[in-house]
């Protein structure tokens, strides 16, 4: 039987940027506040000492701040007619397993999406018509607008100490920054980063093609910066070790760099780590939470009492979480009809390595987000007439790292993979060599979901996640078009080889590594017949749950989610405060 704990205004079930973020918001406002972590403790001062931060092999390689297998895994399949089974090996979905979660070793790339990625149901079809779509794509708006979401997209900026250059305030362009940007009210909070010569490079070689080169917005501080919370984060040092480490220079935008120190003093906020959520708790009647059931270090079951649920796991477990807790109708493929797990999506990829010819790249010179990119041909910023997809990529190059074991396979086609033929490649190609990448929309359709498993199970013998996943038409028809325009970019920037890479060519795998960005399965929406949350974040079944995180995204953007991850959770946040407090209820009506 479950011990009882005193009860709450707010349970947080998981303590990443979304969690973190709602925690400071709603503890600000004065609620009093538990954060439940699966995860351990980590912080900057006692866990990521400069000289430990650079252990490839042990954090980069060995992932050894990622969740393990053993905890939680996930079973895989292509499409609906095969059987799954489960991941049992590092892949591309990259679970936190810390308070911070993946904001703790994520790369800081702090985008915002595009104003048509918001309503692509809507104006897909007031510019090409109603027969644009593919078949079988599930397009939908999200119930926001970008406008809605803009002060809290500047909100975290600050928050975050994010660098960058602005392309457009209050519907002014903006010289050097990026002009196919939505209205912004102010500049970053920080100037760009510094360059380096790879950004020289793809700024020629976007001259020549006409394309409009710009700085990418990063969570990694280009100077000294003291954020709203009064938490001073000091001046990035390029040492090119962000993704899949801690930064122990107070330079990486994360929870434990920017929120935790200001959240810790609260005497409303506590957090209890390596506790585990098993259910939210449902009145008789299902449609209000009573609080969740965890489970502690020490196997003790317990009980959370709280009269708000906030879900804010990784996007995987929040959908999970809101299945084995029976919250919301499951998606049923075969009829096309329940919202949880439906429109799940994934980044679609596509680039070309490229490789130089007496360049000096010195690319042990790096930040996670220092890269420099075009948009272009991302979202709806180019015509899409005479093309049979819609959505697009942006295109960059990024100059994060000189990891000497990751870097490793940064060789020309036709290399040996060992030998000194190998060795000769590698040491000429570590100085010449980078890759135009391509972060590409994806779009929900009715063939990929996310489910509970049959057969599999977790070590508490709950039913396993099950994903359901191939790239679907639009994906492949959209990636190869942007993989021509890499090659092009590639060429124009000089480089002797240029190898061209489109994934969706072939069946998707979680084995290869090519990105971690997963999103949906709870997407938000106006529609409750397509959507498990309200535009609130607010289920529409159970009105004190509220779900923050990528998994509310009707779709993929194409750029890094976690700036809309945050500005979501802060939109919602607000309505919490300055609506729900005061009359809780559905915030908006089925």
């Amino acid at each position: 039987m479950a011990q009882q704990r005193a009860r709450v205004d707010a349970v947080i079930v998981g303590l990443g940027w979304a969690g973190s973020l709602m925690a400071e918001e709603l503890t600000r406002a004065g609620l009093t506040v538990v954060a439940l972590e699966r995860g351990a403790w980590r912080d900057t001062t006692t866990d990521f000492p400069p000289a430990v931060d650079t252990d490839e092999l042990r954090w980069s390689t060995r992932r050894g701040m990622l969740q393990p297998q053993a905890v939680e895994t996930l079973t895989f399949r292509n499409r609906p007619d095969q059987g799954a089974l489960p991941l049992r090996d590092w892949n591309c979905f990259q679970f936190g397993w810390n308070v911070g979660g993946a904001g703790t070793h994520w790369n800081g790339m702090t985008w915002r999406f595009k104003p048509y990625d918001f309503q692509p149901h809507t104006l897909t079809r007031r510019r090409y018509g109603d027969k644009k779509l593919a078949d079988g794509l599930q397009v939908q708006d999200w119930g926001v607008s970008y406008d809605d979401l803009e002060p809290f997209y500047d909100r975290f900026e600050r928050l975050a100490g994010t660098s960058g250059k602005a392309g457009n305030i209050q519907g002014q362009a903006q010289p050097g920054g990026n002009p196919f940007e939505g209205p912004r009210q102010r500049d970053y909070p920080l100037p760009p980063l510094q360059r380096t010569r790879a950004c020289d490079l793809f700024d020629a070689g976007a001259a020549k093609l006409g394309l409009h080169s710009f700085p990418v917005p990063a969570g990694n501080t280009s100077g000294a910066y003291v954020n709203p919370l009064g938490v001073h984060m000091a001046p990035c040092t390029y040492c090119g070790y962000c993704e899949f480490f801690g930064c122990g220079n107070w330079s990486k935008s994360s929870p434990q760099a920017c929120i935790l120190p200001a959240l810790k003093r609260r005497p409303n906020f506590s957090v209890l780590t390596q506790s585990e959520v098993l259910k939210v708790n449902l009145a008789a009647d299902k449609k209000t939470a009573t609080g969740v059931t965890f489970i502690d270090a020490a196997g003790r079951l317990w009980e959370q009492p709280a009269d708000i649920v906030v879900i804010s796991a990784y996007q995987m477990d929040n959908v999970r979480l809101m299945l084995l807790s029976g919250i919301g109708k499951p998606y049923d493929r075969a009829s096309g009809t329940g919202v949880v797990g439906r429109n799940y999506a994934y980044q679609t990829i596509s680039g070309a390595s490229v490789f130089f010819e007496d360049e000096h790249l010195n690319p042990f010179i790096g930040a996670g987000a220092l890269a420099q990119a075009v948009d272009d041909y991302n979202s709806d910023n180019f015509d899409h007439t005479h093309h049979d997809f819609i959505g697009g990529a942006n295109m960059l190059i990024h100059s994060t790292n000189g990891r000497p074991i990751g870097m490793g396979g940064a060789v020309p086609p036709g290399t040996p993979r060992w030998g000194s033929d190998w060795k000769k490649a590698y040491r000429d190609s570590y100085q010449n060599s980078n890759s135009v990448y391509c972060q590409g929309t994806s779009y929900g359709h009715r063939d990929v979901y996310l489910d509970l498993d049959p057969t599999y199970t977790d070590r508490h013998g709950m039913p396993l996640l099950r994903v359901t996943f191939d790239w679907n038409e639009n994906d492949a028809r959209m990636a190869h078009f942007i993989a021509d325009r890499a090659v092009e970019m590639g060429h124009a920037m000089g480089a002797k080889v240029v190898s061209r890479f489109e994934p969706t060519a072939k069946a998707f795998s979680p084995m290869d590594q090519l990105s971690s960005h997963t999103t949906g399965g709870a997407v938000m929406g106006a529609d409750p017949t397509t959507s498990a949350l309200n535009p609130y974040l607010q289920s529409w079944d159970v009105h004190n749950v509220f779900v923050a995180g990528a998994s509310c995204f009707a779709n993929n953007g194409g750029c890094n989610p976690t700036g809309t991850v945050a500005a979501t959770t802060l939109w919602a946040a607000h309505a919490i405060k300055e609506q729900y407090l005061k009359n809780p209820g559905p915030l908006v009506k089925a």
